[in-house]
Parts: structure tokens; sequence; C-alpha cells
């Protein structure tokens, strides 16, 4: 493994090196950058038209097919002889040979031609930049592209979307490796709505594994942490495994993933017509100013004022609508107030992240108004843009559905999710010896029923989630341990877990469930529990007293 001089990162949204493709590993000048994209290429001996497991077809694959027809044709009209003929006795035999060609294989070969001429002089262009940019982007084939496959799903029938963000194509970012950025975006195909949320980059978790900071640190160093490689599997590999680490955590069963470089926001916010519009909403009356950019306004007090009127700030906005071009956009989305002077981020990381969402809502708002939708060049700069700047293991098929849902879902139907909201915050900041400033579960580090419970509620909205029933679980005879993983279980149902302890001495059923509180207006959580554990919920007294805001108390006994 080699040695890399890694660096606490800044924030990872550092502007790519002109030309530079998403994916370059930036080392010194004098080293060759290495390719990190996942297009193929087009490998011998594969057949056209079939998808290849972690693969797409390019354009060369198309001229092969054209070849591998023009070959069917030769071998249909060459006389079959013992001896191997070559290329010019082939070629001698074909024009001597009076049997005439096939008319299907004509019309497949000049179909395929006249197709392609047509998308290239047509309004089939866009299809074609669209097959050509989904060689970098997709999985699959791009025959595919005519197919409308349905998103896969979780138990909830939600469609959920891991989206990590690094700087890596920055030659002066030595952590680039870092996922500075964690959205998490769940949608519902059905009822035509999407719930988005940030990971805290700064979340302290345990890898369960050995990374660069040791079994323990910061969530942003999980992604490289899976695999240094720089191949196209590794890249896969890292999602997937990213995928379900992060799953873990917010209690989601995440089918995809996406990895982007920063600067992608800048370049899609160009080719949607260069500006958008965002609300500020600061607790400060001023607004949201950070001068960590003004270097961008000039070297000196009195080119800064001239460039960034009115006070020399490159990012500095009022309360309300800001109208914000594509580097604006970039720079605000990377603004935390780290330095002074400064104010409207006096929560940092947390504040950035909600302009994050912001932003994110504000692009698909201008990509899917109509002005934007009918320019050919806006749309397939967009392609571009994401062909550039994106690695993913969405599939080639899956794409129109993506495209559909993204017309079909109401900018309203979009909620972000404030994890930090004042009085209701999941997360707090805490100073830790060595990895200093990290973000811990506001219930204790390590511990994310809180977390789950509430994003349950919000996205999934399902009865037991609504009710928020309290349980107390008592061991009432069985090895130490059971309650406590009875408890575990039903905390992944929905149910907040109040208590788990010992129950008093007695003899009881296998598993007994009182009602107790308010547990008899809560009849979907009291449904569900009989269904768990196949017995009646009693209403009559239990055999030990709860406390709290206990709606259930559920006691274990002996199994045999």
């Amino acid at each position: 493994m080699n040695k890399k001089n890694h660096r606490p990162s800044i924030d990872g949204f550092i502007p790519r090196r002109p030309g530079s493709p998403l994916g370059d590993l930036h080392q010194r000048e004098k080293e060759a950058p290495i390719d990190r994209s996942l297009h193929t290429g087009n490998n011998v001996g594969n057949v056209v038209g079939i998808a290849r497991e972690q693969k797409t077809i390019g354009q060369a694959d198309i001229a092969d097919s054209l070849r591998e027809i023009e070959d069917i044709e030769l071998n249909e009209t060459t006389v079959v002889t013992d001896k191997k003929l070559s290329r010019k006795e082939k070629r001698r035999d074909r024009r001597n040979n009076k049997r005439p060609k096939r008319t299907s294989t004509r019309i497949i070969k000049w179909t395929l031609l006249a197709l392609l001429i047509i998308g290239i002089l047509g309004g089939g262009y866009l299809a074609l930049r669209t097959i050509l940019a989904s060689d970098h982007v997709f999985n699959g084939s791009i025959f595919d592209l005519a197919q409308t496959e349905p998103l896969k799903e979780d138990e909830n029938g939600r469609s959920n979307f891991l989206v990590v963000g690094t700087s890596e194509d920055d030659p002066g970012h030595d952590a680039s490796y870092l996922t500075d950025s964690i959205i998490i975006l769940s949608v519902d195909q059905d009822a035509k709505n999407a719930y988005m949320f940030n990971i805290p980059r700064d979340l302290y978790v345990e890898y369960g594994m050995p990374c660069l900071p040791g079994y323990a640190g910061k969530v942003n160093s999980y992604f490289s942490c899976v695999s240094e490689e720089e191949t196209d599997e590794a890249e896969q590999r890292r999602l997937s495994e990213t995928q379900k680490f992060i799953g873990d955590i917010v209690g989601m069963d995440i089918q995809y993933g996406v990895h982007v470089n920063y600067t992608v926001m800048r370049d899609v916010v160009n080719a949607i017509g260069g500006e958008i519009t965002v609300n500020i909403e600061s607790r400060d009356p001023n607004g949201q100013m950070d001068s960590n950019f003004d270097w961008k306004c000039g070297d000196t007090y009195a080119k800064r004022l001239q460039n960034c009127p009115p006070n020399g700030h490159f990012i500095d906005y009022p309360n309300g609508p800001a109208v914000l071009d594509a580097e604006h956009a970039l720079y605000l989305a990377q603004a935390r107030g780290d330095i002074a002077p400064t104010y409207g981020f006096e929560q940092s990381n947390f504040d950035r992240e909600r302009n994050q969402q912001k932003i994110i809502v504000a692009i698909r708002d201008k990509a899917m108004s109509a002005g934007t939708l009918t320019n050919l060049g806006a749309v397939t700069g967009l392609i571009d843009a994401l062909g550039d700047n994106l690695r993913t293991n969405i599939q080639t098929k899956e794409v129109r559905t993506i495209m559909k849902l993204a017309a079909d879902i109401k900018s309203e139907d979009i909620q972000s999710i404030d994890l930090y909201k004042e009085g209701e915050a999941i997360f707090t900041t805490q100073t830790l010896p060595g990895p200093g400033s990290v973000v811990l579960p506001a219930e204790g580090q390590y511990m994310y029923d809180d977390l789950q419970t509430y994003l349950r509620k919000i996205i999934n909205s399902s009865p037991i989630d609504r009710e928020a029933p309290h349980v107390t679980v008592m061991n009432g005879g069985r090895i130490s341990g059971v309650a406590q993983t009875e408890a575990d279980k039903l905390a992944a149902q929905g149910y907040i877990i109040d208590l788990v302890e010992n129950a008093p001495d007695g003899e009881y059923m296998a598993v007994e469930i009182y009602q107790v509180g308010e547990g008899a207006t809560k009849t979907a959580s009291a449904a569900k529990l009989e269904e768990l554990y196949g017995v009646k919920v009693k209403t009559t007294t239990p055999p030990a007293s709860v406390v709290g805001e206990t709606d259930f108390l559920i006691i274990l006994g002996p199994t045999e």
C-alpha cells in the first residue's frame, strides 16, 4: 500500500484542474495521473449489445457490430472448403459468388447506419449524446436506455440513494479522499415524494476494520478505507460497502450509491443556464456572510470592495431569495464560517449542510423548468457535466424512471430533514483526544436508536412510527442478554425502548405483554406486538411496575 500524505480536509469543495476528468489521482507533477473513471473501453471478445457486468457499451462497440454484420455476409456468400482462405481469397470468392446477399442482413446493417446518421443530424442528437455520456456514468448496455425499469425498493416501498462528494480532482488537496459531503435521498415512486438529509462528516464512528485514523474516527474517512485501489471494481466496492455502512447507522436499506466531485455543482449550474435562486434563511437578521472566500474578490481591500460590492465579501447575502451564478453556488455550498469575520454560520457544518440541500433543490427546479428542458445546448451540457463528474451503480435501464420521477415529484414534496433543529437535535458536538472536534449522537457515542426512530417517523410514516409506542422489556427467566436483544429488535420496528431489566421473581409464560398507560390508544402498535410474538396483549394489571411513558410491558419467561 502506498503511503499518502494525509492532511485534514478543509472542506472538499475545491475547483478541479481545468481539463482533468473526475477520477484523477492527485500526485506530484512528475507522476502520471491515474484514470479512475468508470467507462470501460471496448474489450475484444465481448458480445455487442449484451450488458457486461459493471461495464457499458461505447461508440467502438457499435462499429464492431457493423463489422460483425459484414462478417456474417462474408460467411454466407463464401464457398466453404477445407482450405483456410486468405483475406484476399475471401474477397475474390465473394465477388465471384453468384448467390445474392440476404436481404435481412442488408436491412440490419443499413438501418443501424441510418439511425446513427439521423441521431447526429436530427433531433436524435440529444439521445446520442446521452448514450455517449452514459458510458461514463451508468452500468449496463446502451440498448437498456429504451427500458423503463422500476427502481429497487426497501420494505417500505422507498428507493434510497447515498450521495458522497469528494475533491479528488484537486491537485493540491491532500485529503481529497475524504467524503466531506454525505447526503441521503429517499424517494417513493408511487406517492411521488422525496426526503433528503445529511450525515455529518465529523460523525465519530467505529469502522469495524483498521483505517487510516485507526479502528474509529470520523465517518468521512470510511469511503477510502474500503479500498485504495484505483480500479472500476474498487470504486464499485467502495460505493456498495459505504451504502451498507451508512445504512446501518441510519437504519435504512440503501439501494444506490452515487460518487460525485464537488465541482459538479458548478458544472451543472452552468449547464442549466448559469444561475439558480436559493432562499437564505439565517438565524442572524443580517443573513449569512463568510469571509473565507474573499480572495476571489482581489488581493487588496480596495479591489475587494470594487469587485464584490457592497462590503467586499464573495459570500455575503441578506435573508431572502438570492440569485447565484455557478461560482457563487459552489462556494456557498462550502461556506461554514470557519474564518472571522463571519455571521449566520454559528452552527458551522450544520448550516453548510442546510445550504447544500437548498442548492440541490434549486438546481432541480431550474433543470425542470420549461425553458431549460427545451434548450438542447443546456440539456446536452448537463449530460456532459454528469459524464465527467459522476460515478454510480445505477443501471442504464433505470435512467428513464429517474428522469420521470424528477419531473413528477413537485418541489413542495421534496422535504429536507433537519437533524440539528434547536430543541430536537439528534446530534451534538464534542471534543475528543486525538480527532478533536467531532459530532456524536445526542443519546450517546455509537448510539443511533433515536436517529433511526426519528427518520422512520418522518420518512416512512408507518402507523407504529406515528403512534411512537414506548416499551419496557423484562427478562423473566431466560439467559442473560435476551431482553436487550429483543429490545433491539423492537427498536428496529419503531418502538421506543424505555427500560430493559430483570422482572420480579415469579412464574411467567414464554411471552407476556401488558398494555399500560396510553397503550389503549395505540392500536396499531398493539396489533404488531401480537403479530410478532403470537400472543394477545393483556389489559390486566401487570406483575411489575413501570415508569415514564411506557405503553407496553413485555416479560420474556422461560421457553421450556
